[in-house]
């Protein structure tokens, strides 16, 4: 698998052209993110870009101005679309320098997608951490649905995931069905297991959902960041393009490693958005949108 590396100050990184995925974060040779082997597959989604949508599309249906499509399942269990069509492309590299990556792909036309998007990816550390940009410019003829998010897993140290606190700025959280992680109802988090708006331990909390009545400052930005008890810790921060932020604790049944990391998934629309219409992007012929965010030590 053909990956490039960059770096700046005390952080590097490393790209994969699969999925424009990101391999490896570190800061003073520690990780910020749960890596992936070099040249093998890229598991649970590591660190790729999901676009054209992200998480999943219910029975991989839906109805986008009075046409009805219907995707690929990938999630077979859960009998979904999951995580768009832009993580299987090795994408084409269009710059590289020391500090920075550029790559893109081009989604579609497709079955269940008939339209053509152009997305590229720029990565660039510098002192303050990594920066990410994500591009998408529909070259259909036909308005395309349109939502992303990254996927990393995030580490704040070498304790384990449990021990980590945690401080996540959103009042509001996507309730989901048990069985296939569906949307059913936004709710509150006052009072519920997943008020983190306030530091602290994450515990045997266990969490697969979307937040949203996310706070932003008077710049825009809002930021997660997950500290271990050891002292140190990784943020991510996303601007209010990406009103919904999935988490996700990594759990896993044995034999298979559990709880490794915190998938943080900065997202411009909720699950299953493309049935929903919620904070769905409609691009128009021709149109550009642009999303970013930034992953830090702290």
């Amino acid at each position: 698998m053909t990956e490039y590396r960059i770096r700046a100050g005390e952080y590097t990184a490393t790209i994969a052209a699969r999925g424009a995925a990101l391999r490896e974060l570190r800061h003073r040779e520690r990780d910020l993110i749960v890596p992936f082997p070099e040249g093998g597959p890229i598991p649970d989604y590591r660190g790729i870009i999901a676009a054209p949508w992200p998480n999943r599309i219910a029975d991989g249906k839906y109805t986008f101005r009075g046409a009805d499509y219907r995707l690929p399942v990938n999630e077979a269990e859960r009998d979904c679309a999951l995580h768009g069509l832009a993580f299987p492309l090795d994408w084409t590299l269009k710059g590289h320098s020391e500090s920075a990556v550029v790559l893109a792909c081009s989604v579609g036309p497709t079955r269940g997608y008939p339209f053509l998007l152009k997305v590229t990816a720029h990565y660039r550390l510098d002192p303050d951490g990594l920066h990410t940009g994500v591009v998408a410019t529909n070259f259909s003829a036909d308005t395309a649905p349109y939502g992303v998010c990254p996927h990393p897993y995030l580490v704040a140290g070498p304790a384990p995931l449990d021990e980590w606190t945690l401080e996540v700025p959103a009042g509001e959280f996507l309730g989901v069905t048990p069985d296939r992680l569906l949307p059913v109802a936004v709710r509150a988090v006052d009072g519920h297991e997943f008020d983190f708006r306030a530091p602290r331990s994450i515990g045997a909390t266990k969490i697969d959902h979307a937040f949203t009545g996310i706070t932003f400052t008077d710049g825009g930005r809002a930021q997660l960041v997950a500290r271990d008890p050891g002292g140190t810790g990784v943020g991510m921060a996303w601007d209010r393009t990406c009103q919904w932020l999935q988490i996700h604790t990594a759990d896993k049944q044995p034999p298979a490693r559990n709880r490794l990391g915190l998938a943080v998934e900065p997202m411009t629309c909720p699950p299953d958005a493309f049935n929903s219409g919620q904070n769905l992007i409609q691009l128009e012929p021709g149109e550009s949108y642009e999303v970013s965010w930034k992953i830090f030590a702290t």
